[in-house]
Protein backbone atom coordinates (compact mmCIF):
# COMPACT_ATOMS: atom_id res chain seq x y z
CA UNK A 1 0.00 0.00 0.00
CA UNK A 2 1.30 3.16 -1.35
CA UNK A 3 0.76 4.96 1.96
CA UNK A 4 0.99 9.25 2.55
CA UNK A 5 1.41 9.40 6.44
CA UNK A 6 0.14 12.78 8.87
CA UNK A 7 0.65 13.84 12.01
CA UNK A 8 -0.10 17.19 13.73
CA UNK A 9 -2.03 19.54 16.04
CA UNK A 10 -4.09 21.66 13.35
CA UNK A 11 -4.35 21.22 9.97
CA UNK A 12 -3.47 18.07 9.13
CA UNK A 13 -6.97 17.15 8.23
CA UNK A 14 -7.14 19.68 5.75
CA UNK A 15 -3.63 18.32 4.61
CA UNK A 16 -4.23 14.94 4.23
CA UNK A 17 -7.86 16.73 2.55
CA UNK A 18 -5.65 18.63 0.01
CA UNK A 19 -3.36 16.02 -0.74
CA UNK A 20 -6.25 13.74 -1.55
CA UNK A 21 -7.82 15.81 -3.89
CA UNK A 22 -4.66 16.16 -5.78
CA UNK A 23 -3.76 12.70 -6.52
CA UNK A 24 -7.37 11.82 -7.15
CA UNK A 25 -7.35 14.81 -10.03
CA UNK A 26 -4.13 13.87 -11.15
CA UNK A 27 -5.77 10.49 -11.77
CA UNK A 28 -4.87 7.60 -9.10
CA UNK A 29 -7.62 5.97 -7.14
CA UNK A 30 -7.43 7.30 -3.70
CA UNK A 31 -8.62 6.95 -0.01
CA UNK A 32 -8.74 8.76 2.47
CA UNK A 33 -8.91 8.18 6.53
CA UNK A 34 -9.87 10.71 8.73
CA UNK A 35 -10.95 11.58 11.90
CA UNK A 36 -13.24 12.24 14.12
CA UNK A 37 -16.80 11.96 11.85
CA UNK A 38 -19.11 15.11 12.13
CA UNK A 39 -22.53 13.48 11.43
CA UNK A 40 -22.37 9.64 9.79
CA UNK A 41 -19.30 7.74 10.49
CA UNK A 42 -18.75 6.63 6.69
CA UNK A 43 -16.83 10.32 6.53
CA UNK A 44 -13.60 8.82 7.94
CA UNK A 45 -13.75 5.83 4.53
CA UNK A 46 -13.79 8.15 1.45
CA UNK A 47 -13.13 6.39 -1.87
CA UNK A 48 -12.21 9.08 -4.76
CA UNK A 49 -13.18 11.47 -2.25
CA UNK A 50 -16.70 10.43 -1.53
CA UNK A 51 -17.93 8.78 1.62
CA UNK A 52 -18.27 4.88 1.29
CA UNK A 53 -21.27 3.54 0.53
CA UNK A 54 -23.52 2.16 3.67
CA UNK A 55 -23.55 -1.36 1.63
CA UNK A 56 -19.67 -1.48 1.58
CA UNK A 57 -18.85 -0.30 4.72
CA UNK A 58 -21.37 -3.00 6.36
CA UNK A 59 -20.12 -5.66 4.26
CA UNK A 60 -16.27 -4.68 5.57
CA UNK A 61 -17.31 -3.66 9.14
CA UNK A 62 -18.67 -7.33 9.68
CA UNK A 63 -15.89 -8.41 7.44
CA UNK A 64 -13.12 -7.24 10.14
CA UNK A 65 -15.95 -7.99 12.96
CA UNK A 66 -16.34 -11.49 12.63
CA UNK A 67 -12.80 -12.50 12.42
CA UNK A 68 -11.95 -10.50 15.36
CA UNK A 69 -14.46 -11.64 17.70
CA UNK A 70 -14.20 -15.43 16.59
CA UNK A 71 -10.42 -14.89 18.23
CA UNK A 72 -11.29 -13.02 20.99
CA UNK A 73 -11.05 -13.72 25.03
CA UNK A 74 -10.32 -12.17 28.09
CA UNK A 75 -7.01 -12.25 27.62
CA UNK A 76 -6.92 -11.22 24.30
CA UNK A 77 -10.07 -8.79 24.10
CA UNK A 78 -11.71 -7.27 20.89
CA UNK A 79 -9.74 -3.75 19.76
CA UNK A 80 -10.51 -0.44 21.10
CA UNK A 81 -12.96 2.00 19.10
CA UNK A 82 -10.35 4.13 17.05
CA UNK A 83 -7.96 0.94 16.55
CA UNK A 84 -11.17 -1.36 14.85
CA UNK A 85 -11.67 1.57 12.66
CA UNK A 86 -7.73 2.24 11.70
CA UNK A 87 -7.72 -1.97 10.98
CA UNK A 88 -10.92 -1.33 9.04
CA UNK A 89 -9.44 1.45 7.07
CA UNK A 90 -6.73 -0.85 6.04
CA UNK A 91 -9.37 -3.55 5.08
CA UNK A 92 -11.17 -1.15 2.99
CA UNK A 93 -8.36 0.44 1.13
CA UNK A 94 -6.78 -3.32 0.41
CA UNK A 95 -9.92 -4.72 -0.86
CA UNK A 96 -10.57 -1.61 -3.08
CA UNK A 97 -6.88 -1.57 -4.36
CA UNK A 98 -6.54 2.17 -3.74
CA UNK A 99 -3.40 3.82 -5.82
CA UNK A 100 -2.84 5.61 -2.46
CA UNK A 101 -3.74 5.20 0.97
CA UNK A 102 -3.78 8.78 2.52
CA UNK A 103 -3.91 8.53 7.03
CA UNK A 104 -4.21 11.06 9.04
CA UNK A 105 -3.17 10.25 12.98
CA UNK A 106 -5.65 9.96 14.90
CA UNK A 107 -3.89 11.32 18.58
CA UNK A 108 -0.24 11.66 18.98
CA UNK A 109 1.67 9.89 16.50
CA UNK A 110 4.07 7.28 18.07
CA UNK A 111 1.37 5.09 19.38
CA UNK A 112 -1.33 6.10 17.39
CA UNK A 113 -3.07 3.13 15.41
CA UNK A 114 -2.32 4.30 11.70
CA UNK A 115 1.26 4.13 12.96
CA UNK A 116 1.49 -0.08 12.26
CA UNK A 117 2.05 1.11 9.30
CA UNK A 118 5.80 0.26 8.31
CA UNK A 119 7.26 1.83 5.08
CA UNK A 120 5.23 4.91 3.85
CA UNK A 121 6.15 6.45 0.99
CA UNK A 122 5.98 9.74 2.45
CA UNK A 123 5.38 11.57 5.92
CA UNK A 124 4.06 15.07 7.21
CA UNK A 125 4.16 17.12 9.90
CA UNK A 126 1.29 19.49 10.63
CA UNK A 127 1.43 22.39 12.58
CA UNK A 128 2.41 21.47 15.88
CA UNK A 129 0.92 23.60 19.58
CA UNK A 130 -0.54 22.56 23.05
CA UNK A 131 -3.66 20.04 23.03
CA UNK A 132 -4.03 16.41 24.50
CA UNK A 133 -1.65 16.79 27.04
CA UNK A 134 -2.58 14.66 29.55
CA UNK A 135 -1.33 12.09 27.11
CA UNK A 136 0.91 13.97 24.71
CA UNK A 137 3.18 16.11 27.30
CA UNK A 138 3.11 19.79 29.18
CA UNK A 139 5.71 21.26 26.69
CA UNK A 140 6.30 21.35 22.53
CA UNK A 141 9.32 19.42 22.52
CA UNK A 142 7.11 16.37 24.25
CA UNK A 143 4.66 16.86 21.80
CA UNK A 144 6.74 17.28 18.83
CA UNK A 145 8.24 14.27 19.80
CA UNK A 146 5.16 12.11 19.94
CA UNK A 147 4.36 13.40 16.53
CA UNK A 148 7.89 12.90 15.68
CA UNK A 149 7.04 8.99 16.03
CA UNK A 150 5.77 8.59 12.62
CA UNK A 151 8.86 9.09 11.28
CA UNK A 152 10.35 5.97 9.34
CA UNK A 153 13.89 5.29 8.87
CA UNK A 154 14.97 6.61 5.17
CA UNK A 155 11.29 7.75 4.56
CA UNK A 156 11.54 11.62 3.12
CA UNK A 157 9.16 14.03 5.42
CA UNK A 158 7.83 17.39 5.37
CA UNK A 159 6.80 19.88 7.82
CA UNK A 160 5.67 23.74 8.23
CA UNK A 161 7.12 26.41 10.02
CA UNK A 162 7.02 25.02 13.93
CA UNK A 163 8.41 26.75 17.10
CA UNK A 164 11.64 26.54 17.83
CA UNK A 165 11.35 24.14 20.98
CA UNK A 166 9.86 21.63 18.45
CA UNK A 167 11.40 21.85 15.23
CA UNK A 168 14.56 21.39 17.24
CA UNK A 169 13.03 17.82 18.89
CA UNK A 170 11.31 16.97 15.11
CA UNK A 171 14.95 17.80 13.74
CA UNK A 172 16.58 15.40 16.37
CA UNK A 173 14.28 12.49 15.46
CA UNK A 174 14.62 13.15 11.95
CA UNK A 175 18.55 12.71 12.21
CA UNK A 176 18.34 9.67 14.45
CA UNK A 177 16.29 7.99 12.02
CA UNK A 178 18.36 9.25 8.73
CA UNK A 179 15.05 11.04 7.33
CA UNK A 180 15.54 14.16 5.10
CA UNK A 181 13.12 16.82 7.01
CA UNK A 182 12.52 19.17 4.69
CA UNK A 183 10.46 22.83 5.62
CA UNK A 184 7.79 23.69 3.65
CA UNK A 185 6.66 27.30 2.68
CA UNK A 186 3.03 28.45 2.74
CA UNK A 187 1.61 28.37 -0.89
CA UNK A 188 1.92 31.27 -2.96
CA UNK A 189 -1.92 32.35 -3.77
CA UNK A 190 -0.55 33.81 -7.12
CA UNK A 191 0.52 30.06 -8.31
CA UNK A 192 -3.36 29.36 -8.09
CA UNK A 193 -4.23 31.37 -11.71
CA UNK A 194 -6.65 33.65 -9.84
CA UNK A 195 -8.74 31.02 -8.06
CA UNK A 196 -9.05 30.18 -4.32
CA UNK A 197 -8.70 27.32 -2.54
CA UNK A 198 -11.57 24.99 -1.82
CA UNK A 199 -10.58 25.37 2.50
CA UNK A 200 -11.12 28.96 3.76
CA UNK A 201 -8.64 30.69 5.95
CA UNK A 202 -5.45 31.98 5.34
CA UNK A 203 -3.93 29.24 7.60
CA UNK A 204 -5.02 27.07 4.80
CA UNK A 205 -1.94 28.56 2.30
CA UNK A 206 0.28 26.60 5.09
CA UNK A 207 -1.57 23.19 4.68
CA UNK A 208 -1.84 23.26 0.70
CA UNK A 209 1.97 23.98 1.05
CA UNK A 210 2.69 20.83 2.85
CA UNK A 211 0.13 19.17 0.43
CA UNK A 212 1.74 20.23 -2.58
CA UNK A 213 5.27 18.53 -0.91
CA UNK A 214 4.14 15.83 -0.07
CA UNK A 215 2.03 14.87 -2.78
CA UNK A 216 4.92 15.42 -5.21
CA UNK A 217 7.59 13.61 -3.26
CA UNK A 218 4.58 10.86 -3.65
CA UNK A 219 4.58 11.06 -7.42
CA UNK A 220 8.19 11.39 -8.10
CA UNK A 221 8.98 7.93 -5.39
CA UNK A 222 6.32 5.73 -7.21
CA UNK A 223 7.63 6.57 -10.82
CA UNK A 224 5.16 9.01 -11.84
CA UNK A 225 7.83 11.79 -12.36
CA UNK A 226 5.70 13.10 -14.89
CA UNK A 227 4.66 15.45 -12.33
CA UNK A 228 6.99 16.92 -9.72
CA UNK A 229 6.45 20.21 -8.14
CA UNK A 230 9.41 20.42 -5.56
CA UNK A 231 11.36 20.97 -8.65
CA UNK A 232 9.57 24.16 -10.02
CA UNK A 233 8.17 26.42 -7.40
CA UNK A 234 7.28 29.02 -10.16
CA UNK A 235 4.28 26.94 -11.42
CA UNK A 236 1.52 25.02 -10.60
CA UNK A 237 0.20 21.67 -12.48
CA UNK A 238 -3.31 22.16 -13.45
CA UNK A 239 -4.00 18.97 -11.28
CA UNK A 240 -2.74 20.50 -8.75
CA UNK A 241 -4.52 23.50 -8.98
CA UNK A 242 -7.78 21.60 -9.36
CA UNK A 243 -7.21 19.50 -6.45
CA UNK A 244 -6.63 22.46 -4.18
CA UNK A 245 -9.53 24.85 -5.06
CA UNK A 246 -12.10 22.57 -5.48
CA UNK A 247 -10.95 20.53 -1.92
CA UNK A 248 -13.97 20.12 0.92
CA UNK A 249 -14.01 19.80 4.27
CA UNK A 250 -16.95 20.11 6.65
CA UNK A 251 -16.71 21.57 9.80
CA UNK A 252 -14.04 24.17 8.79
CA UNK A 253 -14.36 27.26 8.41
CA UNK A 254 -17.69 26.46 6.88
CA UNK A 255 -20.85 28.66 6.56
CA UNK A 256 -24.81 27.26 5.98
CA UNK A 257 -27.69 29.70 6.44
CA UNK A 258 -30.24 27.61 8.57
CA UNK A 259 -32.60 25.71 6.43
CA UNK A 260 -36.09 27.04 8.25
CA UNK A 261 -35.18 30.23 8.64
CA UNK A 262 -33.75 30.93 5.08
CA UNK A 263 -36.78 29.62 3.21
CA UNK A 264 -38.83 32.90 5.58
CA UNK A 265 -36.17 35.45 5.77
CA UNK A 266 -32.94 34.89 4.02
CA UNK A 267 -29.53 35.50 5.63
CA UNK A 268 -31.10 36.19 9.14
CA UNK A 269 -30.01 33.14 10.39
CA UNK A 270 -26.31 31.85 9.41
CA UNK A 271 -24.18 29.32 11.13
CA UNK A 272 -20.30 30.27 10.87
CA UNK A 273 -18.78 26.54 11.57
CA UNK A 274 -14.89 25.77 12.41
CA UNK A 275 -14.20 22.50 14.79
CA UNK A 276 -11.55 24.88 16.28
CA UNK A 277 -10.56 23.22 19.86
CA UNK A 278 -6.98 24.34 20.84
CA UNK A 279 -5.84 28.06 21.91
CA UNK A 280 -3.93 28.71 18.66
CA UNK A 281 -6.58 27.86 16.10
CA UNK A 282 -9.14 30.18 18.44
CA UNK A 283 -7.07 32.53 16.95
CA UNK A 284 -7.37 31.36 13.94
CA UNK A 285 -10.87 31.08 13.80
CA UNK A 286 -11.54 34.36 15.60
CA UNK A 287 -9.77 36.04 12.25
CA UNK A 288 -11.92 33.65 9.85
CA UNK A 289 -15.07 34.66 11.49
CA UNK A 290 -14.54 38.30 11.68
CA UNK A 291 -13.14 38.09 7.95
CA UNK A 292 -16.04 36.19 6.69
CA UNK A 293 -18.69 38.76 8.46
CA UNK A 294 -17.23 41.87 7.22
CA UNK A 295 -17.23 40.92 3.77
CA UNK A 296 -20.99 39.55 4.28
CA UNK A 297 -20.58 35.71 3.52
CA UNK A 298 -23.40 34.48 4.08
CA UNK A 299 -25.90 37.06 3.88
CA UNK A 300 -25.67 38.65 0.24
CA UNK A 301 -23.99 35.68 -1.30
CA UNK A 302 -25.97 32.21 -1.44
CA UNK A 303 -24.45 29.13 -0.45
CA UNK A 304 -23.03 26.71 -3.21
CA UNK A 305 -25.41 24.06 -1.87
CA UNK A 306 -28.32 26.12 -1.45
CA UNK A 307 -31.15 26.06 -3.67
CA UNK A 308 -32.53 29.11 -2.53
CA UNK A 309 -31.41 32.03 -4.90
CA UNK A 310 -32.16 35.53 -3.15
CA UNK A 311 -34.10 38.35 -5.30
CA UNK A 312 -32.17 41.48 -5.40
CA UNK A 313 -34.52 43.41 -3.42
CA UNK A 314 -33.51 40.66 -0.78
CA UNK A 315 -29.98 42.26 -0.17
CA UNK A 316 -31.65 45.59 -0.29
CA UNK A 317 -33.53 44.52 3.03
CA UNK A 318 -30.62 42.84 4.70
CA UNK A 319 -28.16 45.45 4.19
CA UNK A 320 -30.21 47.45 7.00
CA UNK A 321 -30.57 44.72 9.12
CA UNK A 322 -28.71 45.04 12.30
CA UNK A 323 -26.06 42.26 12.46
CA UNK A 324 -25.40 40.37 15.81
CA UNK A 325 -22.83 38.17 16.62
CA UNK A 326 -23.73 34.62 18.88
CA UNK A 327 -21.33 32.35 19.99
CA UNK A 328 -23.02 28.72 20.46
CA UNK A 329 -20.02 26.88 22.65
CA UNK A 330 -18.69 23.50 24.47
CA UNK A 331 -15.71 22.16 24.52
CA UNK A 332 -14.15 18.96 26.40
CA UNK A 333 -13.60 18.61 29.59
CA UNK A 334 -10.00 17.49 29.20
CA UNK A 335 -9.70 21.66 27.70
CA UNK A 336 -8.66 24.93 29.54
CA UNK A 337 -11.90 26.45 28.93
CA UNK A 338 -10.88 29.78 30.22
CA UNK A 339 -7.56 29.66 27.96
CA UNK A 340 -10.04 28.77 24.81
CA UNK A 341 -12.69 31.62 25.34
CA UNK A 342 -10.63 34.80 26.54
CA UNK A 343 -8.46 33.85 23.08
CA UNK A 344 -11.75 33.63 21.15
CA UNK A 345 -12.83 36.53 22.82
CA UNK A 346 -9.87 38.45 22.47
CA UNK A 347 -8.78 38.08 18.69
CA UNK A 348 -12.65 38.98 18.02
CA UNK A 349 -12.31 42.17 19.83
CA UNK A 350 -9.01 43.06 18.05
CA UNK A 351 -10.77 42.74 14.71
CA UNK A 352 -13.78 45.10 16.32
CA UNK A 353 -16.07 42.07 16.81
CA UNK A 354 -18.24 41.21 19.90
CA UNK A 355 -20.37 38.59 20.68
CA UNK A 356 -23.85 40.06 21.75
CA UNK A 357 -24.61 36.34 23.22
CA UNK A 358 -22.92 33.25 24.09
CA UNK A 359 -24.69 29.70 24.10
CA UNK A 360 -23.80 27.16 26.07
CA UNK A 361 -24.82 23.45 25.64
CA UNK A 362 -23.86 19.93 26.02
CA UNK A 363 -22.78 17.65 22.79
CA UNK A 364 -25.42 15.34 21.83
CA UNK A 365 -22.75 12.72 19.71
CA UNK A 366 -24.86 9.44 20.18
CA UNK A 367 -25.29 9.04 16.72
CA UNK A 368 -24.15 5.25 16.35
CA UNK A 369 -26.07 4.43 13.18
CA UNK A 370 -24.56 4.18 9.42
CA UNK A 371 -27.78 6.27 8.63
CA UNK A 372 -27.91 9.86 9.01
CA UNK A 373 -31.80 10.26 9.26
CA UNK A 374 -32.69 9.36 13.05
CA UNK A 375 -31.44 11.61 15.52
CA UNK A 376 -31.49 10.42 19.20
CA UNK A 377 -34.15 11.28 21.89
CA UNK A 378 -33.03 14.34 23.98
CA UNK A 379 -31.81 13.09 27.10
CA UNK A 380 -33.68 14.88 29.38
CA UNK A 381 -31.48 14.70 32.74
CA UNK A 382 -28.47 16.23 31.28
CA UNK A 383 -25.86 17.37 33.51
CA UNK A 384 -25.31 20.81 32.88
CA UNK A 385 -22.43 21.64 35.23
CA UNK A 386 -19.70 21.66 32.52
CA UNK A 387 -21.72 24.18 30.55
CA UNK A 388 -22.41 26.43 33.68
CA UNK A 389 -18.87 26.71 34.99
CA UNK A 390 -18.09 27.48 30.85
CA UNK A 391 -21.01 30.23 31.56
CA UNK A 392 -19.52 31.52 34.53
CA UNK A 393 -16.23 32.20 33.02
CA UNK A 394 -17.54 33.80 29.98
CA UNK A 395 -19.61 36.02 32.51
CA UNK A 396 -16.27 37.49 33.98
CA UNK A 397 -14.57 37.51 30.82
CA UNK A 398 -17.33 40.22 29.55
CA UNK A 399 -16.93 42.14 32.79
CA UNK A 400 -13.42 42.32 31.94
CA UNK A 401 -13.93 43.34 28.61
CA UNK A 402 -16.91 45.84 29.45
CA UNK A 403 -14.09 48.53 29.32
CA UNK A 404 -13.39 48.56 26.29
CA UNK A 405 -15.09 50.25 23.24
CA UNK A 406 -17.77 47.82 22.95
CA UNK A 407 -19.75 49.18 19.45
CA UNK A 408 -23.09 47.88 19.12
CA UNK A 409 -23.50 46.00 22.43
CA UNK A 410 -25.73 47.61 23.36
CA UNK A 411 -28.32 45.48 21.11
CA UNK A 412 -30.20 43.38 23.13
CA UNK A 413 -31.73 40.28 22.29
CA UNK A 414 -35.48 39.46 23.44
CA UNK A 415 -35.61 36.94 26.33
CA UNK A 416 -38.00 35.18 28.04
CA UNK A 417 -37.66 31.99 25.65
CA UNK A 418 -37.00 30.22 28.34
CA UNK A 419 -39.40 27.67 29.65
CA UNK A 420 -37.13 24.79 28.70
CA UNK A 421 -35.19 25.02 32.16
CA UNK A 422 -32.73 27.33 29.83
CA UNK A 423 -30.52 29.64 32.06
CA UNK A 424 -30.47 32.90 30.58
CA UNK A 425 -27.60 35.61 31.86
CA UNK A 426 -27.22 39.12 30.76
CA UNK A 427 -24.27 37.85 28.25
CA UNK A 428 -24.62 34.42 27.68
CA UNK A 429 -27.39 31.20 28.32
CA UNK A 430 -27.19 27.78 28.97
CA UNK A 431 -29.53 25.20 26.93
CA UNK A 432 -29.82 21.38 27.97
CA UNK A 433 -29.92 20.56 24.31
CA UNK A 434 -28.89 21.78 20.84
CA UNK A 435 -32.27 21.64 19.24
CA UNK A 436 -33.47 23.58 22.18
CA UNK A 437 -30.97 26.21 21.70
CA UNK A 438 -31.35 26.47 18.04
CA UNK A 439 -35.02 26.77 18.39
CA UNK A 440 -34.28 29.12 20.44
CA UNK A 441 -32.48 31.03 17.78
CA UNK A 442 -34.85 30.41 15.26
CA UNK A 443 -37.69 32.02 17.59
CA UNK A 444 -35.66 35.36 18.41
CA UNK A 445 -35.42 36.01 14.44
CA UNK A 446 -39.47 35.21 13.61
CA UNK A 447 -40.13 37.87 16.62
CA UNK A 448 -36.90 40.51 15.62
CA UNK A 449 -37.40 41.50 12.28
CA UNK A 450 -35.11 43.81 11.92
CA UNK A 451 -31.86 41.78 13.36
CA UNK A 452 -29.93 39.09 11.82
CA UNK A 453 -27.61 36.63 13.71
CA UNK A 454 -24.37 35.27 12.44
CA UNK A 455 -23.44 32.49 14.90
CA UNK A 456 -20.13 30.80 15.17
CA UNK A 457 -20.37 27.20 16.46
CA UNK A 458 -16.80 26.45 17.40
CA UNK A 459 -14.96 24.32 20.74
CA UNK A 460 -15.57 20.90 19.61
CA UNK A 461 -15.77 18.99 16.12
CA UNK A 462 -18.73 17.26 17.53
CA UNK A 463 -20.79 20.19 18.44
CA UNK A 464 -20.21 21.14 14.97
CA UNK A 465 -21.12 17.60 13.85
CA UNK A 466 -24.26 17.79 16.22
CA UNK A 467 -25.21 21.56 15.10
CA UNK A 468 -24.75 21.07 11.10
CA UNK A 469 -26.88 17.72 11.18
CA UNK A 470 -29.74 19.59 12.52
CA UNK A 471 -29.46 22.91 10.63
CA UNK A 472 -28.91 21.22 7.24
Amino acid sequence: MKIIHVAGTKGKGSTCTFAEAILRNCGFHTGLFTSPHLIDIRERFRLDGVDICEERFLAYFWWCWDRLKENTSEEVPMPTYFRFLALLAFKIFAAEQVDVAILEVGLGGKFDATNVVETPVVCGIASLGYDHMEILGNTLGQIAGEKAGIFKRGVPAFTVPQPDEAMCVLEDRASELDVPLQVVSPLDPDLLSGLSLGLEGEHQFVNAGLAIALCSTWLHRTGNVGINYLKDTTNLPEQFIKGLTTAALQGRAQIVPDRLVESESPGDLVFYFDGAHSPESMDVCAKWFSLAIRQGHGQQKPLHDESHQPAQSDFHIISRKNSMQILLFNCMSVRDPQLLLSRLMNACANQGVYFQKALFVPNTSVYYKVGTSSVPPADTQVNLSWQLSLQRIWENLMCDLKGRDMKNVDLSLEEGIDGDNSLICEHSSVFPSIPLAVNWLRECIRRKKSVRFQVLVTGSLHLVGDVLRLVK
